[in-house]
């Protein structure tokens, strides 16, 4: 654009220097002009500018155009290169290199797979990047925004003025660009929005930003390249190679910011966490860490559910390659780390995602399927492919960049039904007139397809809480694709059970047997999660009926029921010690109730219990198999026993058996498949725990009885007690 001089057009400069040109690439950095070149800038607070080659050679001297800082001259280079700028007035010098001197960073394959809806690296394209680019270093910026009239990059290192870097609209996917020389890691940034209608937006965050800021400041920050060395092979080719249903999974769900604090009570840094969390999860026998969400959300009380930057872990606990470091040391040791992920919806937050260029972008236009109603967030739209390849790039990012073993997807429910918490009138049904969401079952089915397929020993769980089927069948079977799903029945009945007086528990005996009519149906996860201590609930102490020392003991024998039942497992901090107080996010937990016996009896418990699940093959290789699990004893309602059988291929069995009263049962007849020793493993009665020391020594004897075999033993009160056979 220019006059057959090569000047710009007054037109031009005013619309440069308002930040409103519809493309400042075709006006600044070198032009054509004639046979030679012009550069022309916009550089407010200069007086004098002269152009220089990045090698330092001065080309030309430009003349100020407009006060505002719009400068233009002859070059005498014979060729189109980058550009560095001397800049001077009364305050002094400085010297910047000129972005629009510089070709695009993406290219037309990036628009192929992106216009598709089938690029899988996007992490690598999008966000700010640090790079050298066509001889000089910076960062490159990249953001979709299609419906945006102007798109700018501000920060710091341009006093947050939107005039300064506009960037470059790729028309084919609506994706702005820019590659701004002389900055790198650790600067704060936005993007300013203009919109279609030429309202300006408020400052937004980026959809891709691999760091922010701190709360209560809500910037992206340019993140240097991780430079975390791993050196967890090891873990990763066993999961690769493993099935992990047949594998023993005990979850300890972990809020980071609570589990411990310093002193002044300021969070723990992921380094702090990996010396204190990463060895108390080994001592205690827990097979993975399972991290309420880490990315980065504003507000506390969300608990991360609520998050504004999808690809950044969250600031509060120091810098992303700390996370990086606290995975790898986890998985030296051992454990795996899942984290919880939350594609279902995202906060009105106005930096965030919310009509990020001044359309629903994100989310959908309508309200009946774009706003959740629960929690005043927006439900994401499923049916743009852009907004599916977000959400799936972020997938496998976590899995790439931090090798986490597994994502924990929340809300899953909320996703897969159109009339999720609305009334009728409230929704719009689907296109064959159902009330099931397809698009977010696709996009489920696709995510768990490219996970699973580019990141094997990876796992997928889903937080679904209805009778959807095949949640945890694979995607050409007709499922959604996850690897497990979390027992939310489980969950309910046990704790309805056990919150009845012993006495009445008799009559509601199928609250403990109903279970196991559906515990093969899926792959199921047994979780005692942080929804069951919040919100009022108090704890799961608290929840156990009768006096402080049976609530002790029967939350003991819960335990140990758990974990004898098929079913990885999953528990809440704080709980394995039975914390007293609610939890809260705002506070550590009571570590110092472990000076008290019952409270250190609780955590052995937990402990042992871990223990005999990685240890013995009958409790665990045929979790999510009906062959692994034999009832024994299913109806003795009157004196609420229970008993079954675990088992698997090559191994021992182990019984189970349960008496949740407080009555001892003496001389109780326990049928069982093998005569010979059965030897005591566990006993949640036993003094070390805080019980009354009941047992049966070391072992029981069963002998044949007519066509059946059988032992006498004595159930302690409110126990369970585990039995392995051992042959001669």
């Amino acid at each position: 654009m220019g006059g057959t001089d090569g000047l710009a057009s007054a037109g031009d400069v005013s619309a440069i220097v308002s930040g409103t040109h519809g493309d400042p690439f075709a006006v600044l950095g070198v032009q054509a002009a004639g046979k030679g070149f012009v550069a022309r800038c916009f550089i407010p607070h200069a007086e004098r500018v002269t152009a220089h080659t990045l090698a330092g050679k001065e080309v030309g001297t430009l003349e100020k155009r407009n006060e505002d800082g719009f400068f233009e001259g002859k070059l005498s280079i014979r060729k189109r290169q980058p550009l560095r700028y001397h800049a001077e007035n009364a305050g002094g010098e400085w010297w910047l290199t000129d972005p629009y001197s510089f070709g695009p960073v993406l290219g037309p394959m990036d628009d192929y797979y992106i216009a598709q809806g089938s690029h899988l690296r996007l992490f690598d394209k999008l966000g700010a990047h640090l790079i050298d680019h066509e001889g000089a270093s910076g960062v490159h910026f990249a953001v979709w925004a299609p419906n945006a009239k102007r798109v700018s990059v501000v920060g710091d290192f341009n006093d947050w003025d939107g005039r300064r870097h506009p960037m470059r609209l790729r028309r084919d996917t609506g994706i702005w660009e820019i590659f701004i020389p002389d900055i790198g890691a650790g600067r704060p940034y936005k993007f300013e929005i203009i919109g279609a209608q030429g309202v300006r937006l408020p400052l937004k965050a980026d959809p891709f930003a691999f760091q922010s800021e701190l709360r209560p400041a809500t910037a992206s920050v340019t993140a240097e390249p991780s430079q975390h060395q791993w050196g967890d092979e090891a873990h990763r080719t066993f999961w690769r190679d493993a099935d992990p249903r047949r594998q023993p999974m005990a979850i300890y769900e972990v809020h980071a910011g609570s589990w411990q604090r310093n002193e002044d009570g300021t969070f723990l840094t992921w380094d702090e966490l990996a010396d204190r969390l990463i060895p108390y999860v080994v001592e205690m026998g827990f097979t993975h860490i399972e991290f309420l969400p880490i990315s980065e959300h504003p507000y506390d009380p969300s608990w991360g559910y609520q998050t504004t930057g999808l690809y950044a872990p969250s600031a509060r606990f120091g810098d992303p390659d700390g996370f990086a470091r606290f995975v790898d040391g986890a998985h030296r040791a051992g454990v795996g780390v899942v984290l919880d992920w939350v594609p279902a919806h995202f906060p009105v937050d106005q930096f965030g995602l919310v009509r990020f260029d001044g359309t629903a972008l994100y989310e959908h236009e309508d309200p009946r399927k774009g706003f959740h109603p629960d929690w005043n967030t927006l439900i994401y739209n499923f049916g743009r492919h852009e907004v599916i390849e977000f959400l799936v790039n972020n997938a496998l990012y976590w899995a790439e960049k931090y090798h986490v073993d597994g994502l924990r997807v929340d809300a899953v429910a909320s996703m897969l039904y159109l009339d999720y918490s609305r009334k009728a009138g409230e929704w719009i049904p689907n296109e064959k007139g159902g009330r099931e969401n397809l698009e977010a079952v696709a996009f489920l089915q696709r995510m768990n397809k490219e996970l699973y397929g580019h990141h094997p020993g990876v796992v997928t769980i889903a937080e679904e809480s209805t009778s959807w089927p095949k949640v945890s069948k694979p995607v050409h079977e007709g499922g959604l694709g996850f690897g497990f799903k979390w027992n939310m029945g489980f969950m309910h009945d046990t704790l309805q059970y056990f919150a009845r007086e012993p006495i009445h528990r008799q009559h509601h005996h199928d609250e403990l047997t109903f279970g196991l009519m559906y515990a093969f149906s899926e792959n199921f996860v047994l979780p005692l999660s942080h929804d069951e201590v919040v919100h009022g609930k108090g704890t799961l102490i608290s929840k156990m009926a009768g006096d402080d020392w049976q609530k002790f003991a029967t939350l003991r024998a819960f335990y140990a029921f758990m974990w004898g039942y098929p079913g990885k497992k999953l528990l809440f901090m704080g709980q394995e010690f039975a914390q007293r107080r609610e939890w809260s996010e705002a506070r550590a937990l009571d570590w110092d109730l472990l000076q008290y016996a019952p409270h250190s009896g609780m955590q052995k418990v937990v402990k042992d219990l871990n223990r005999l699940y990685r240890n013995y093959p009958a409790l665990h290789a045929r979790d999510c198999e009906p062959e692994g699990f034999e009832w024994l004893v299913v109806d003795d309602k009157q004196r609420s026993v229970f008993a079954w059988l675990r088992k698997a291929p090559g191994a021992n069995p182990v019984a189970v058996v349960c008496n949740f009263t407080p009555v001892p049962r003496e001389n109780y007849r326990l049928p069982l498949p093998h005569a010979g020793t059965w030897r005591e493993i566990v006993n949640t009665d036993a003094a070390d725990y805080g019980g009354s020391g009941m047992g049966n020594g070391d072992s029981v004897e069963a002998v044949a009885e007519g066509e059946g075999v059988a032992a006498v033993l004595t159930l302690p009160p409110l126990a369970t007690v585990m039995l392995e056979f051992v042959p001669d």
